[in-house]
C-alpha cells in the first residue's frame, strides 16, 4: 500500500509513517530538522552549539531522526586530522491528510496498534 510519505523517493508503509511521525514528535528534533532544511550539512559540534543543547542530547535527537530514515550522516576528516560528524537532511515528503492517515492506520501490524 501507497502513503503519502515518501523518504528518498522510496514511498513509505504504515510502520515508517509511523517512525516518522513519531521522530517529528518531538521539539529539538523539529528544531534539527529545520535547521538542516536548508540544504547545507551541518556537523554534530556546530550544530550542538547553534541550537544550544549538548551534543550528547543532538546524538540522541539525531539517532531518533536517523532511525526514521530522515537524517543521514558522513564521518569526515579535516585537514587538521579531526573526525567531523556531518548530519544532512534525507529527502522526504510528508503529506497529511485525513485518508492518508486513515491508510497509515488501517496498514499498522497489530503489535504497532497496541504502541509496544
Amino acid at each position: 500500500m501507497k502513503y503519502e510519505l515518501q523518504i528518498a523517493g522510496t514511498a513509505c508503509d504504515g510502520e515508517q509513517v509511523l517512525a516518522a511521525l513519531s521522530a517529528l514528535a518531538n521539539p529539538h528534533r523539529l528544531r534539527i530538522v529545520a535547521r538542516l532544511a536548508g540544504g547545507d550539512r551541518h556537523y554534530i559540534s556546530q550544530l550542538a552549539r547553534d541550537l544550544g543543547i549538548s551534543r550528547p542530547l543532538l546524538h540522541l535527537h539525531v539517532q531518533k531522526l536517523q532511525e526514521a530514515g530522515l537524517v543521514t550522516s558522513q564521518l569526515e576528516l579535516s585537514d587538521d586530522g579531526k573526525a567531523l560528524n556531518y548530519l544532512q537532511l534525507a529527502p522526504f515528503h510528508l503529506t497529511l491528510t485525513a485518508e492518508s492517515l486513515r491508510q497509515v492506520a488501517a496498514g499498522l501490524s497489530a503489535h504497532s496498534a497496541t504502541g509496544n
